[in-house]
């Protein structure tokens, strides 16, 4: 583990230049310009792989290394087919009867090796100047002549092919593809935000330009596993659509700081010491040839400036609008808090209010008067069919006493309390034998009522509800 923390750790995962001569520079994963700082060895029997993908390690080869290559193939396959018409020549005695007009040799005019030399370059590339050519009398020629114009198209084919997808490859249109050269942290809607800014040089669009970003940087998992290098995917609007860019001016590509981010915990302070890299991979179809081109950079820490923000680019002249790049890597301080966002969220939920009691026992009492009305609703329900019809008459007297209650003292009467008034209620009909049976039956369901609402009497009973009732039994008939 010490060893690999020795490679990985001091070699790879401080990126970017020092802040200070006490902190030493050291290679970046991804150089500014794209280039990836990796390299690979001890592939032992693995380096055969690459012959037998041979087209593509051509391509991937350096200029200098596909021109070297080019200019040895011709002139190898030139020298040997050279060499087997001289060989032919040879065998046949075709050098020394050359000049004699009665013989008729293989390839006519053909003395030493150069002019089997010209011979061959002459059939290879169809010039046929018409004073050396070859004879019917020669079949191993004719077989000669059909392996070398196959051999010639293979190569040719091979060759030409290999330097025309070289030089069709979208790399250099990177090169017309800018990166701001500093990352900046700042608030924009509010949040947090880590951006950087994006152009295109070019007139011509990239057609289905898509950016993404990857976090580098060592860490340890829990289980005491050593990550050098671990990437970590950077949310660029992948959710809502803001990775899809329409790359016709500069835009400004924006992370949102927030729980699932990894700079989370990222404050002002600690960015002083943190170590990681942004990798930032701009996708996209150019447009004028159809093939895919890959733009890379990189952000170290020491690039990331907090509490700053991009110059505007942008400028509405005659008729269009102009874009400054000389104020492209531009930026001016802003205010930003120096908390993290974490920090920050932590600072807002202590500083919230919390309920007071008055406004529990506010709420409290508005939770009591619903009841009570489902109470009497329910109370209603169970009355007798004429006693019901008798209270539907008109407003009867625990209702109005209700009323009375609650504009002077503010406060609710219990299920019990209303049917003890109701009790002692007059009737608007008459007095007479059925009405003291209908009486009798409501008191014997109040009283059952009321004592199965005890607990809602003892809390919300008053002495202006005692006082009231006295009142109410004063001012009653004697017969009542």
């Amino acid at each position: 583990m010490s060893a690999v923390r020795r490679k990985f750790g001091d070699e790879y995962q401080a990126v970017g230049p020092a802040r200070s001569s006490a902190r030493r520079e050291r290679q970046r994963f991804v150089d500014k310009n794209g280039r990836c700082n990796v390299q690979h060895g001890n592939l032992g029997g693995e380096s055969s792989r690459y012959l037998s993908d041979l087209f593509t390690t051509l391509v991937d080869l350096k200029w200098r290394w596909n021109l070297l290559i080019f200019l040895l193939t011709y002139t190898v396959a030139w020298l040997v087919m050279a060499s087997m018409w001289w060989g032919i020549a040879y065998l046949r005695g075709d050098l020394h009867q050359a000049h004699d007009d009665t013989y008729s040799p293989c390839v006519a005019n053909v003395y030493n090796f150069p002019s089997a030399f010209l011979f061959f370059i002459e059939t290879e590339a169809t010039i046929g100047y018409g004073h050396r050519y070859i004879t019917e009398r020669c079949p191993e020629g004719i077989v000669l002549f059909l392996f070398q114009s196959l051999l010639g198209s293979v190569v040719d084919a091979f060759l030409i092919g290999c330097m025309f997808i070289k030089m069709s490859q979208p790399k250099k249109r990177a090169e017309t593809l800018m990166f701001s050269r500093a990352a900046v942290i700042s608030q924009r809607d509010g949040r947090l935000c880590l951006m950087f800014r994006v152009g295109n040089l070019r007139n011509s669009h990239m057609v289905s330009a898509q950016i993404r970003c990857k976090l580098i940087k060592s860490r340890q998992t829990p289980e005491g596993e050593f990550l050098p290098l671990d990437q970590c995917e950077l949310d660029v609007g992948f959710g809502t659509g803001a990775d899809q860019l329409f790359l016709v001016s500069p835009l400004t590509i924006c992370h949102e700081i927030n729980s699932e981010s990894p700079f989370f915990c990222l404050s002002q302070r600690s960015l002083r010491s943190e170590q990681f890299e942004i990798v930032v991979i701009l996708e996209g179809i150019v447009e004028t040839t159809g093939m895919t081109c890959q733009a890379r950079t990189s952000y170290t820490e020491d690039e990331v400036l907090w509490g700053h923000r991009f110059l505007p680019v942008m400028s509405l002249e005659n008729g269009f609008f102009r874009v400054d790049y000389s104020q492209f890597h531009a930026t001016f301080e802003v205010p930003t808090p120096p908390y993290s966002v974490k920090e920050q969220e932590e600072k807002l939920s202590l500083s919230s209010p919390l309920n007071s009691p008055v406004d529990n026992n506010k709420a409290r009492g508005e939770q009591v008067c619903p009841l009570d009305c489902v109470d009497i609703a329910g109370e209603k329900d169970k009355l007798p069919f004429k006693l019901q019809k008798i209270s539907s008459g008109k407003e009867s007297l625990p209702q109005r006493a209700l009323r009375m209650s609650s504009s002077n003292t503010g406060k609710t009467f219990s299920t019990g309390d209303l049917l003890k008034i109701q009790e002692i209620s007059p009737s608007s009909a008459g007095e007479g034998s059925d009405d003291r049976m209908q009486l009798k039956a409501l008191k014997i369901s109040a009283e059952a009522l009321t004592r199965s609402t005890s607990d809602l009497e003892l809390q919300r009973s008053s002495p202006s509800v005692g006082a009231l009732e006295m009142k109410l039994e004063d001012n009653l008939p004697a017969k009542l």
